[in-house]
């Protein structure tokens, strides 16, 4: 059963990147996304990890994604966009082939050396040690420590900024100009 679950997931996670990139329809490329998203979410629930799972499903396809359609929405009558078709496609797919097998090739020699390494966390359950009091040291310890969740979260709120100041200079041009 978990081998057709996980079957599942896949092809929607994987089918759902394919068309993001195969549709020429923007808006529907964004929901497409919002698929492979999702299939990445379940993925993450048969990997063991609710965490994870929560956070894709949450900030991915619960704000990412959203911004986005909206950002399509409200700016497609006002940037003019119509359909256009790149005749230049066969080298884009050449250049992500080539960007693949180098990206391949690159995990695949870090990972024959070691360099990947599943670390043990460091974080003590005990309530009363001194890792769980606030000082500057420690927030430092738990930007940077693999077995923290700060580091994933700092960086989606930088995302989310950068998104919503986007939002803001085309609203504003969309009023003022």
């Amino acid at each position: 059963m978990e081998v057709i679950i996980f079957a599942i997931l896949s092809i929607m996670t994987l089918g759902g990147g394919v068309m993001v990139v195969v549709d020429r329809n923007l808006f529907h490329g964004a929901l497409w996304l919002l698929i492979s998203l999702f299939g990445v979410g379940g993925l993450f629930v048969m990997l063991a990890a609710p965490f994870l799972a929560a956070v894709q499903v949450l900030v991915y396809m619960g704000a990412i994604v959203i911004l986005i359609i909206f950002a399509i929405m409200l700016t497609r009558g006002v940037m003019g966009m119509r359909e256009t078709s790149n005749p230049r496609w066969p080298v884009g797919i050449a250049v992500a082939v080539v960007a693949f097998v180098i990206v391949a090739a690159v995990l695949k020699l870090a990972g024959d050396n070691g360099l990947f390494s599943v670390a043990s966390p460091t974080i003590a359950l005990d309530p009363s040690s001194d890792y769980w009091k606030f000082t500057v040291a420690n927030l430092g310890k738990s930007l940077v420590d693999p077995g923290q969740y700060a580091l994933p979260f700092e960086l989606a709120s930088l995302l989310l900024t950068g998104a919503m100041i986007g939002a803001i200079v085309i609203a504003r041009e969309d009023i003022l100009g």
